[in-house]
């Protein structure tokens, strides 16, 4: 059987949990976390939190993920169509990339495997060949299509060039 990502569904901030339990079973899981700064009185303290809420994806076979649904935490398969829905293994990468390059990541929802590429663009900005939807305004969207949404990062630096290395390494720029 061929192995394909999916989204386990849990219980609400049980996806620490049900990752710890899915190592205990060896069972490829990725759970992509953002910093959040908190304020705890006088210090501000660095938090992870998971991007997708009740969101676990897993690297398995159709059937071995049936049967990870005994699994404490877990509610549901996330399901497209009446079937699991399989999960891209580009976007899975990245968005393992967008995690590890930037902090200040939301989530925008969109209409399920849409193909749509923002076209307006100011003259200051770029477009990105592969997910990249737009550069803008100190913003990076990059479309998911196959979970239905975008992440969006908020940029602190001048540029849209990350300190030790240029974003994104994987896409070619294009001016617009």
């Amino acid at each position: 059987m061929q192995k394909n990502w999916y989204v386990l569904y849990t219980r609400p901030q049980s996806e620490k949990k049900v990752a710890t339990l899915l190592t205990k079973k060896k069972v490829e899981h990725f759970i992509p976390l953002v910093c959040i700064e908190a304020q705890k009185s006088w210090r501000h303290k660095a938090m992870y939190r998971p991007l997708f809420k009740s969101y676990v994806f897993v690297f398995t076979t159709e059937q071995q993920a049936a049967l990870l649904m005994q699994t404490d935490g877990v509610i549901n398969l996330l399901h497209w169509l009446g079937k699991p829905a399989v999960i891209n293994e580009t976007e899975i990468n990245a968005i393992k990339e967008f995690t590890s390059d930037y902090q200040n990541i939301d989530l925008e929802k969109l209409a399920v495997n849409s193909n749509v590429i923002e076209r307006n663009i100011y003259r200051s900005s770029y477009e990105m060949e592969g997910n990249i939807l737009a550069v803008k305004n100190k913003t990076i969207k990059i479309n998911l299509p196959s979970l239905g949404y975008a992440m969006i990062a908020r940029l602190k630096e001048d540029s849209i060039f990350g300190k030790e290395r240029s974003m994104l390494q994987n896409y070619t720029f294009a001016q617009s």
